[in-house]
C-alpha cells in the first residue's frame, strides 16, 4: 500500500473545564515559543471548525438555504466550547462532529453510513443530512484533484474511499428504488449526482491537458503535429496517473472520461467546416493507427479489465464512423462543386481528364489509408455524379423555357458538355465498378438532355435563318452571310472536341438552312423583271459559294456526301440551250423525287431569256420522267408550299 505524507487540519475538538485547567498549567511549565505555538494551533482548529459547522448550519437552522453570518459565528463558537473529555467521547459524541472528523480524516465510507442515519434519526435530521453530504463531496473531490495532480501529500486510502463511497451510493441507491416509500426522493437525494460530478471533474482536467488547435488557420502539417502530441504526451500523461485509480477501484470512471475527453476533443476536430479532405483522412488514419496498435484511449490493455477495454475500442470505432461521414460528406460537396464548374452552361468546359482527376484523387488518397473506405468514397463519387446528371437535367430545361431563343453557343455548350460527360462515364466505367443499373441511368440521363437540346438547338436555327431569308432576295444585305459566320465559328470551336455528335449535327443544320433557302428562293414574287432576275442569279452564286465554304470548313471531306440543290438549280438555270436544261434537269428529279411541278415552274421564273416553247419542253420533260426515279432519300421539296402559276386562256402549260 502506497504510504504518502497526508495533513488535513482537525476539524472539531475541546475538552472539559478540567481539560482546559491542565492545559492552562501546562502552558505555563512550557517555553513561551512552545506556549505561542499551541496557542496559534489552536486558533487555526477553531476557526476551520466554525467553517465546517457554518456550513451544516445552513440547513440546520430553520431548514433555510442561507443563514445570517452573525447567527452562523455565534452556533459556531459554542460548538466550539463544547467539552470533549475522554470521558463524553466514551459516551459517544454528538453525530455532526463525528461525521465531521470522518470527513477531515478521509474516511468517506463511515462518514456516508453516519449521515444515513442521521437523515433517518428524525430531528431535522434530513436538512443536516444534506448539508453534511455536500460537504462530504466537496472533500471527496479535492481527494481526486490531488490525484490527477500527483501531489505527493495524498494517501491513498482517501482516494480508495471515494471509490467505496460511489458503490455505497449505489447500493443506497438501488435499495430507495426498491423501497416504494423513498422512490420520489431518489431523484434529489444528493450522493444521486456524486458519479456525474467525478466525471465532471475528471472531464474539466483532462480536457485541459489537450492543446488549443485552430483548426481553421492551421494545415495539414499542424494537424500532423497536433496528433503527435495526443499520442506521446497527452495519453501517456493520463494513463501514467491511471494506476493510482486503478488501485482505488475507480479505473472503470477514469478510463471511460478519458475516451469521452478524446472523443469530444476528435469529435470538435471533424466537425469544423474549415477542414478539407485531407486533413479529415489524417485523422481517420491516426484513429485506425491507435486502434489497430492495442493503444485504446488512455491505458494499455494490460492495464484495463475486459469491459473497459472494448469501451476503449467503442470509442475509437465511433471516431472512425464520425470522420468516416466527414469524409463522405465532403467527397459529395467538393465532388458536386467540381462538376457544377465543370459543367457550367455558362462557361467552357473542362477538359475530361481534368474531371477525372478530381474524381478520383479522393478514391486514390483514401485506398492508401483504407480499401474499406475507398469504395465507400467510390461509391459516392459515382452517386454524386448521377445526382448531378439529374440536376443538370433540370438546369437545361430550365434554360430552354427562358424567353427568346437562347444563344447558339450556350446550345453548342450544352451538346459539347454532353459529350464530354458521356466520354467521362465511360473512363469511369473501367477505374470504378459500376452497376448496370448506374450505367442504364447516366445513358438516360445523357440522351434525354442531348434529344432535348438537339431538337430546340435546331429550331433555333431554323427561326433565326427562317426569319433572315424572309426578304433575302429583295434587300442587299439581310444577314444571311453573318449567321454563317456564325455557326462556322460555333461549329468550328465545338468541332475540337471530335465528338460523334458534330458530324451529325452540321448535317443537320446544313439540311435546315437548304431547306429554308430553297422555301425563301421559290417562294418569290413572280415574274420578277430581268435586272430583278439577274440580280437573284448573282446573289445564289454568293450565297451558294459561302454556304459550300463555311460546311467544308466544318465538315471537312465528308461534305461530298451532302446533296446540294442550289448547285443543281445554278446549273438549270444558267443553261443556254433547252437540251442541256434537260440534261441538268434530271440529276434534280433523281436525287429529289419529291419536286412538283409548280417547284420547277418557279425555277424557270428566275431563268432569263426563257422562251415559251422551251419552258413547255422542260415541263414535259418533267412530266415524261418524274416517275422514273426510286430514290426517295431527300424529301426537300415536300414541305414548300408554291402557288401554282396561273397559266394562259388556252389553258396550255408554256403560258
Amino acid at each position: 500500500m502506497r504510504k504518502t505524507k497526508h495533513s488535513w487540519a482537525a476539524c472539531v475538538g475541546g475538552g472539559n473545564k478540567k481539560g482546559e485547567k491542565m492545559a492552562g498549567e501546562d502552558a505555563r511549565i512550557l517555553p513561551k515559543a512552545t506556549h505561542e505555538e499551541r496557542k496559534n494551533q489552536e486558533a487555526k482548529r477553531k476557526g476551520k471548525l466554525k467553517t465546517l459547522a457554518g456550513k451544516l448550519l445552513k440547513t440546520v437552522v430553520g431548514g433555510k438555504e442561507t443563514v445570517e453570518k452573525a447567527r452562523a459565528e455565534d452556533v459556531a463558537g459554542n460548538l466550539l466550547k463544547r467539552p470533549t473529555s475522554k470521558k463524553r467521547v466514551e459516551r459517544g459524541m454528538p453525530a455532526e462532529e463525528t461525521i465531521c472528523r470522518f470527513i477531515e480524516q478521509g474516511k468517506f465510507l463511515e462518514a456516508c453510513d453516519e449521515i444515513h442515519n442521521l437523515e433517518h434519526s428524525g430531528n431535522d435530521g434530513m436538512g443536516k443530512s444534506e448539508s453534511l453530504y455536500e460537504l462530504l463531496a466537496e472533500r471527496m473531490w479535492t481527494v481526486v484533484a490531488e490525484a490527477l495532480s500527483g501531489s505527493d501529500t495524498m494517501l491513498l486510502e482517501p482516494l480508495q474511499s471515494v471509490g467505496e463511497s460511489l458503490k455505497w451510493e449505489k447500493k443506497k441507491e438501488a435499495e430507495r428504488l426498491g423501497n416504494s416509500l423513498e422512490t420520489d426522493s431518489v431523484s434529489t437525494w444528493s450522493p444521486n449526482f456524486w458519479r456525474k460530478d467525478l466525471e465532471e471533474k475528471l472531464m474539466q482536467y483532462m480536457t485541459a491537458q489537450i492543446p488549443l488547435f485552430d483548426s481553421c488557420n492551421t494545415g495539414e502539417t499542424a494537424l500532423k503535429e497536433h496528433l503527435n502530441h495526443l499520442e506521446m504526451t497527452f495519453l501517456p500523461s493520463l494513463e501514467q496517473r491511471s494506476d493510482v485509480f486503478k488501485e482505488a477501484g475507480l479505473l472503470v470512471t477514469y478510463a471511460r472520461c478519458c475516451h469521452a475527453s478524446l472523443c469530444s476533443h476528435l469529435a470538435t476536430l471533424i466537425d469544423s467546416n474549415c477542414f478539407s479532405f485531407s486533413q479529415s483522412l489524417l485523422i481517420y488514419e491516426w484513429s485506425i493507427k491507435m486502434y489497430e496498435s492495442g493503444s485504446q484511449a488512455c491505458v494499455r490493455p494490460r492495464h484495463m479489465p475486459q469491459h473497459s477495454l472494448s469501451f476503449g475500442a467503442q470509442c475509437l470505432v465511433w471516431i472512425l464512423l464520425r470522420t468516416e461521414e466527414k469524409l463522405l460528406a465532403i467527397t459529395r460537396k467538393e465532388v458536386r462543386e467540381a462538376l457544377k464548374g465543370a459543367f457550367d452552361i455558362g462557361k467552357p468546359p473542362f477538359a475530361d481528364a481534368a474531371v477525372i482527376e478530381i474524381l478520383t484523387e479522393k478514391t486514390e488518397a483514401a485506398r492508401r489509408v483504407s480499401e474499406s473506405l475507398s469504395e465507400k468514397v467510390e461509391a459516392e463519387c459515382l452517386e454524386e455524379c448521377l445526382r448531378f446528371l439529374e440536376s443538370y437535367e433540370d438546369e437545361v430545361r430550365s434554360f430552354l423555357q427562358l424567353d427568346g431563343c437562347p444563344q447558339i453557343c450556350s446550345s453548342l455548350r450544352i451538346l459539347e458538355n454532353c459529350c464530354l460527360l458521356r466520354t467521362l462515364w465511360h473512363k469511369l466505367t473501367y477505374i470504378y465498378s459500376v452497376s448496370t443499373d448506374q450505367n442504364f441511368k447516366v445513358n438516360g440521363f445523357l440522351h434525354r438532355i442531348e434529344d432535348d437540346i438537339m431538337e430546340h438547338f435546331l429550331q433555333t436555327i431554323s427561326s433565326k435563318v427562317k426569319g433572315t431569308l424572309k426578304d433575302h432576295f429583295k434587300k442587299c444585305d439581310s444577314g444571311f452571310d453573318h449567321i454563317l459566320e456564325s455557326l462556322m465559328q460555333n461549329f468550328l470551336t465545338f468541332g475540337k472536341k471530335k465528338t460523334d455528335l458534330y458530324e451529325a449535327l452540321v448535317k443537320a443544320v446544313n439540311a435546315i438552312i437548304i431547306a429554308e433557302y430553297m422555301q425563301a428562293l421559290l417562294t418569290t414574287p413572280r415574274k420578277p423583271s430581268a435586272t430583278q432576275r439577274r440580280r437573284i442569279v448573282n446573289k445564289i452564286e454568293e450565297d451558294h459559294r459561302m454556304m459550300q465554304t463555311v460546311f467544308k470548313e466544318c465538315l471537312g471531306p465528308a461534305v461530298g456526301s451532302l446533296k446540294d440543290p442550289i448547285k443543281a438549280i445554278l446549273e438549270l438555270i444558267q443553261t443556254s440551250d433547252p437540251e442541256g436544261m434537260k440534261i441538268a434537269l434530271l440529276p434534280i428529279l433523281k436525287d429529289f423525287p419529291d419536286l412538283r411541278k409548280e417547284h420547277l415552274s418557279a425555277m424557270l421564273d428566275i431563268k432569263d431569256s426563257l422562251s415559251r416553247e422551251d419552258r413547255a419542253a422542260l415541263l414535259r420533260a418533267f412530266h415524261d420522267n418524274c416517275g422514273e426515279s426510286e430514290t426517295e432519300a431527300n424529301l426537300l421539296f415536300a414541305d414548300i408550299e408554291v402557288k401554282p402559276r396561273k397559266y394562259g386562256l388556252c389553258g396550255c402549260l408554256c403560258c
